[in-house]
């Protein structure tokens, strides 16, 4: 479809003034996608779901449900809970999820929050999301949490996940860690947060 100027598409069947709109390019991380006897999801039908709450340029990366979109608002609050919402009606059950812009995702890449030795060391390291921050209390409890296999670094919406020995190995569980928080979370590790860095050429610092 041919639009005249000052016109611009911005997904299906939405349009907006080109002085006036910002688009937006955001990552939805979703929690419990192709994990689990009975959930399993074509990355096709994921991305029909996001197309059909008028999101644009809308692909996915691997199979465990990261989905990169573009859109006019801004309020991620309002997105988290319309494609949760949506999903729920598709899928028949709940999924959380969890946004990042593309500069706040090349943050979590940059930032360090562990000495390089430790890392270099670790047989995995992984990045726990949330849908808000952490306060100080919950701090000090995921801290506690600490064994001799498994060490956590709160930062922001993120939590780091320095593991000493594979999951088979390790006597840590996501467990303790659901229970301190008592919100919903989606676990990544940080080598796929980079390839999604560099495939999609996201802004780094």
């Amino acid at each position: 479809m041919h639009l005249p100027e000052p016109w611009l598409s911005v997904g299906v069947g939405r349009f907006c003034r080109v002085k006036v709109c910002t688009v937006s390019r955001y990552i939805t991380l979703l929690r419990a996608i192709n994990v689990g006897r009975g959930r399993t999801v074509k990355m096709e039908s994921l991305r029909q779901v996001f197309e059909s709450l008028s999101f644009s340029n809308v692909t996915t990366f691997i199979a465990s449900g990261n989905v990169v979109f573009e859109a006019t608002t801004r309020n991620i609050k309002s997105l988290e809970k319309n494609i949760k919402g949506r999903l729920q009606e598709a899928l028949g059950y709940e999924v959380a999820a969890f946004i990042r812009t593309e500069a706040e995702l090349a943050e979590i890449v940059n930032y360090k929050p562990f000495p390089r030795s430790k890392i270099d060391a670790a047989t995995e390291f992984n990045i726990i999301f949330l849908a808000d921050t952490v306060d100080e209390k919950s701090k000090q409890k995921v801290s506690a949490l600490r064994t001799d296999t498994d060490e956590f670094h709160v930062h922001g919406r993120e939590i780091y996940w320095l593991r000493r020995q594979r999951q088979s190995g390790s006597t840590f569980s996501t467990v303790p860690l659901e229970k301190t928080l008592g919100r919903p979370f989606t676990i990544r590790g940080t080598t796929t947060i980079k390839r999604m860095v560099l495939k999609f050429s996201f802004t780094k610092g």
